[in-house]
């Protein structure tokens, strides 16, 4: 089997090309530990993000109180606008990750990588300190930005340090570590209880610090051969290719409204409204691992058959239907929603980072990617309001009550996909 990336280094030119090669053992070893060096990062960040998520709906009861009215903060302690603009200003944070992300463009992916990564697990292990609700979110939000760059930088170093016909199957592994970490968080969310069980959650982020700076030296800086345009100023595209930006960020924009009340509310609904046992929910979660891997798996064989486009619209299409169903119901349907969203957001992940990563040149790539990143936000920032003000509104508490603002949140933007069939396909595009 031979691949056609490697990385000869000129101390004299000072310059890296690429070239096509056959694979020796040694090689061979070599993307091995990079591949698993990456797999590590996304799942660490992965677990440290979700952790929010995971254990809001203890972190509502802690913190919260409940009214004497019939609304949702009488079910969880806080009420659906708190909760919606505490995970708002989460999202919102995450506009920190453009200028972290350009900033890999000029000081290096590597180099940027180790300090976002790092920083962000221990400020996320400060939030286990929180002594109220505001407090909470405040770590959170400084801790997002960084974590978020780690996972677009993750995902743009991966695209660079593979093949053309390699790049799908590489972020499909870096994808399943990013869900893998999540999952992981809202096991032990479910497994770990007590009143102050998310505490001890937030406190493993300081973990992975013991054993990831390690694997990190094992990533090589991506280089390609430079093509003589200048670097942009930070978080600057290029005018030519502004355009595709827009494009892309149009459609991760509508993946951020429907995905961000669909996850940022999947806890709270299920523990709070429906009143499933955590360890019924970490079982879920567990299990859900299948569905989630049949989806990756799947994304990998339509982003090569129907290219990425196809699949970034039928994994936002899937992502909307499972996650009305989840909300639109009982416990059988809520579980049988959240695994047919993990099986979707496997089925997303890995062709919307390919399509925002392949789209671009070497010099912004990661300016490009923190671009799209700030749309995502924006998205998820929309739909996580009026999902909560829609909610309360409701006023109903029981089974299916997150019905109505799932539909009115996640249908009306749908159309804004057909963006995309002016975007080139990227499946075949080489690297520049």
């Amino acid at each position: 089997m031979a691949y056609s990336v490697a990385r000869l280094w000129s101390r004299r030119t000072r310059a890296c090309f690429l070239v096509d090669v056959s694979l020796e053992a040694s090689t061979r070893r070599e993307w091995l530990r990079v591949t698993i060096a990456l797999f590590v990062i996304a799942l660490v960040a992965g677990f440290a993000q979700f952790g929010a998520v995971a254990s809001l709906d203890d972190v509502a009861r802690h913190f919260g109180h409940h009214a004497t009215s019939k609304t949702l903060q009488n079910v969880v302690g806080l009420s659906g606008s708190e909760l919606g603009i505490g995970l708002a200003i989460l999202r919102l944070a995450s506009l920190g990750a453009l200028p972290l992300a350009s900033l890999a463009d000029h000081w290096g992916r590597t180099s940027v990588l180790r300090r976002t990564l790092l920083v962000g697990l221990v400020i996320t292990a400060c939030a286990s300190l929180s002594p109220t609700y505001w407090i909470f979110v405040f770590c959170f939000a400084l801790a997002r930005p960084l974590l978020s760059a780690t996972t677009t930088l993750v995902q743009v170093i991966t695209v660079e340090l593979s093949s053309t016909k390699g790049r799908i199957d590489r972020l499909v592994i870096v994808s399943a570590g990013a869900g893998i970490g999540s999952g992981l968080a809202a096991i032990v969310h479910g497994l770990v209880r007590g009143a102050d069980s998310f505490r001890w959650l937030f406190a493993l982020a300081l973990v992975p610090v013991l054993f990831v700076r390690p694997m990190l030296r094992a990533v090589p800086e991506p280089t390609f051969r430079h093509s003589g345009a200048p670097l942009a100023r930070i978080s600057a595209v290029p005018k030519g290719v502004r355009g595709r930006v827009a494009i892309v960020g149009a459609v991760v924009f509508v993946i951020g409204v429907i995905s961000g009340p669909a996850s940022g509310f999947t806890f709270v609904y299920g523990e709070g409204v429906l009143k499933i046992r955590p360890d019924v929910v970490a079982l879920v979660v567990t299990l859900s691992a299948i569905t989630g891997l049949l989806g990756l798996l799947t994304s990998r064989y339509f982003a090569r058959v129907f290219g990425r486009r196809w699949t970034v619209a039928l994994g936002t299409l899937f992502t909307a239907a499972t996650s009305a169903v989840a909300y639109g119901g009982g416990k059988t349907t809520f579980i049988v929603g959240y695994m047919g969203g993990v099986a979707a957001g496997g089925l997303l992940a890995p062709a919307i980072a390919a399509m925002g990563t392949e789209l671009f040149s070497h010099v912004f790539r990661a300016t490009a990617a923190g671009w799209i990143v700030v749309a995502g936000v924006l998205g998820a920032i929309a739909g996580l309001l009026i999902f909560g003000v829609i909610g309360d509104s409701v006023h109903v508490t029981g089974a299916g009550s997150f019905r109505l603002p799932a539909l009115l949140t996640f249908l009306p933007l749908l159309p804004v996909l057909l963006l995309m069939t002016r975007l080139p396909e990227s499946s075949t595009m080489e690297l520049s």
